[in-house]
């Protein structure tokens, strides 16, 4: 092979590698041309050609980003050093003229050379990528295929997006009419609330909003004298005639609740139609802040952020939250109202609203120790209201927690060094005040003095949890170990350099509760005192106003309250005292007289019966007549609740009175599986376990027994 044969296979290489990246890409695009086009072409309804524009743009982006165009020579040489090493990474000698080339680098060309006879034009690495390509690309394709069965199950309309919502009855079951109609078309207008368009179908079977109107247009195949619609088997519609053949005829209705109907035509009337309602649900309100209990304490910020989501069927019409300012305490409370609204407008009746609230404390005159109740109410297009449970917010009363009131009195069992947290809050609050009169020294030594004061106060906390001593008081306890006489005393030893954090006295002095406690209390402890010794006492306020809430929280649960009652019995009479006198003293007599309740499934309970009798001998008697026609009248009621579950069960009830002795096993079977989910559950009584018969077998193991024993 010659130099020029060596640097052809190298270009060549070269040329596959471009063309199979450029192809990769292709492909990749082409795939999400096919996801993206069939998603707005089936379930949007937007045009198909879409999808080319879209394949155009990622295509265009994918070889703007990989730029496959720029792989030189010099990256198929270093491909091919690295992935064949019979090249002896030597590759690069093709690329260079033969003249500049010495006799040993001439040597190890030819080498090269005909090493290159064995790479194969078409190697693994380079495909990889576009077999990986093409399989997204049957991935989509099967994706595609689906949103097309999607959209012909499904209309379109159906997922919200726009588009008119028709039916075409495709999906209603299929029904049996009177052979005297021809055609039968029927308009069902949803009312306004929904924002939803008229749409026509040619089956019976109805399912549409509550409160739709619904316009019936009959033509028979004959002249007919009367045409009219019963519901539930006791309410008639009568259609009207609008031609002079009394051939067309039509009724109007609106539609409230669920059940059933059928058409008669000249008294003859067809099967059972169902009829199903869609409710409106009530909108659905998610608060996601703040929490149901919202403490401020003091030095944070007065606001509250209110985030919320509102969701509805059909569409939201307003929201807007209702507040009440509590202020004062005890009998002098007094309560004031506020209604807001949100900045969202909600003229475009949307299904969604993400509301967003900031409400003001100080705008509301609140004051340390009030508090704030507020819910958020919203209205559907519907007029449906729904509210929120009540979220409370409270400001710290600085006041009332730095005040003395209560603790003279009340049983102090904590120690004194309890409540010097108080003490660093009025000396931080002071320092704040005198900021601005002292230098800059005098600010930062008193700010390190309180960080001190602070760092003191959580080591004695920290005692009680069983925490380490980091005083660095252990010199005397060192200086009696160093003692000669001391020497080899291993308890000494043993308490001088061991932790005890599981001493028996530390776990049982104080309760779980009080213990987790006091650890959020020394977590708030480190977090004024970093503050302070950062010289940043306005920051460190608030975790110790914490500090203390909680500290006071611990000694009003350490208290005991005795309530107070004053008891004034009735005066004595001395002349009947110790007399015995019992002839007034009367005994209780309760008499209450206990009817069993009346059973209203004893009708289909005995229609139960008479279906099992009918399986062995189908004819029907006068009395088994009776009971399966009340037990059709109670599931009748039910299908006018429930039309989707007991439908079936009236149509088959009717089909056994009416087919005297050829009665379906089938429609016995459909009645029979109505009735037991109609039956409530059987509850199960208390009652003596049955033991089987063992033949005498425990009496005389019992009598051998005695017998080893005596």
């Amino acid at each position: 092979m010659t130099e020029h044969n060596g640097l052809y296979k190298v270009k060549t290489l070269q040329q596959r590698w471009i063309a199979y990246q450029i192809l990769a890409d292709a492909l990749l695009a082409l795939g999400c041309a096919l996801v993206l086009g069939s998603l707005l072409h089936f379930l949007a309804g937007w045009s198909a050609w879409w999808g080319v524009l879209v394949f155009i743009i990622v295509w265009l982006g994918l070889e703007a980003y990989r730029r496959p165009w720029q792989i030189t020579l010099q990256a198929i040489c270093t491909f091919l050093n690295g992935s064949y090493p019979e090249l002896e990474e030597s590759t690069d000698l093709v690329l260079k003229p033969a003249d500049s080339l010495n006799l040993l680098e001439r040597l190890q060309c030819s080498k090269v050379e005909n090493a290159l006879q064995h790479v194969p034009t078409q190697p693994e690495q380079f495909t990889k990528r576009l077999k990986t390509a093409g399989l997204l690309l049957v991935l989509a394709l099967a994706i595609s295929f689906a949103c097309s069965k999607i959209h012909v199950r499904t209309h379109a309309g159906s997922y919200g997006l726009g588009t008119d919502q028709t039916s075409t009855g495709t999906s209603l079951p299929p029904e049996k009419v009177l052979p005297q109609i021809d055609e039968v078309n029927i308009k069902i207008t949803p009312p306004a609330y929904t924002g939803k368009p008229s749409h026509e179908q040619d089956k019976f079977t109805l399912q549409a909003e509550e409160g739709a109107t619904i316009n019936w247009q009959i033509n028979t195949n004959i002249t007919v004298k009367k045409v009219w619609l019963l519901f539930n088997e006791h309410e008639k519609l009568l259609l009207s005639s609008t031609n002079s053949e009394h051939t067309q005829w039509k009724a109007q209705r609106a539609i409230i609740q669920p059940g059933f109907y059928q058409v008669s035509i000249d008294g003859k009337l067809s099967d059972l139609y169902q009829i199903q309602v869609i409710k409106d649900g009530v909108p659905v309100i998610h608060i996601k802040m703040p929490k149901q209990y919202t403490h401020i304490d003091a030095g944070e910020a007065p606001r509250v952020t209110l985030n919320a989501a509102v969701n509805d069927d059909y569409g939201v019409s307003d929201a807007r939250i209702f507040a009440t300012v509590a202020k004062g305490s005890g009998e002098a409370v007094k309560f004031k109202q506020y209604q807001f609204s949100f900045s969202t407008s909600f003229q475009q009746h949307s299904r969604q609203y993400n509301l967003q609230k900031v409400l003001d404390l100080p705008a509301l005159n609140m004051e340390p120790g009030d508090e704030l109740y507020f819910y958020i109410q919203a209205r559907d297009t519907h007029q449906q209201l729904s509210r929120t449970d009540v979220l409370i917010v409270s400001i710290q009363d600085t006041a009332a927690l730095l005040s003395m009131d209560g603790l003279v009195t009340a049983a102090n069992i904590k120690p004194e060094y309890f409540r010097s947290e108080r003490q660093i809050i009025l000396d931080t609050e002071k320092l704040l005040k005198e900021r601005d009169s002292i230098s800059q020294d005098a600010f930062k030594t008193r700010c390190n003095d309180m960080g001190m004061d602070q760092k003191l106060l959580r080591l004695r906390y920290g005692k009680f949890l069983g925490e380490e001593d980091e005083s660095g008081n252990e010199g005397e306890d060192h200086k009696e170990l160093s003692k000669a006489e001391n020497f080899g005393n291993t308890n000494m030893i043993m308490d001088a350099y061991t932790d005890k954090h599981d001493n028996a006295e530390d776990a049982t002095f104080l309760e779980p509760a009080v213990k987790a406690q006091l650890k959020a209390t020394l977590s708030e402890m480190w977090k004024a005192e970093l503050h302070l010794r950062l010289y940043k006492p306005q920051e460190a306020l608030p975790f110790e106003y914490k500090a203390l809430r909680l500290l006071k929280d611990l000694q009003e649960k350490s208290r005991s309250y005795v309530a107070k009652t004053a008891y004034n019995p009735p005066p004595l009479k001395p002349e009947k005292r110790l007399s015995g006198d019992l002839s007034k003293i009367g005994q209780p007599v309760n008499q209450q007289e206990i009817k069993p309740a009346a059973d209203r499934f004893i009708t289909l309970k005995q229609a139960v019966t008479v279906l099992e009798q009918l399986k062995q001998n189908p004819a029907l008697t006068t009395t088994s007549l009776r009971t399966l026609q009340l037990a059709g009248q109670q599931l009748s009621s039910r299908a006018s609740a429930e039309p989707g579950i007991y439908l079936r069960a009236v149509s088959a009830m009717q089909r056994m009175l009416s087919a005297g002795k050829k009665i379906n096993p089938a429609d016995i079977a459909i009645v029979e599986k109505a009735i037991q989910k109609s039956l409530p559950a059987v509850k199960t009584m208390p009652d003596a376990t049955a033991t089987t018969a063992d033949l005498g077998l425990a009496k005389g193991y019992y009598n051998n027994l005695n017998h080893l024993n005596r």
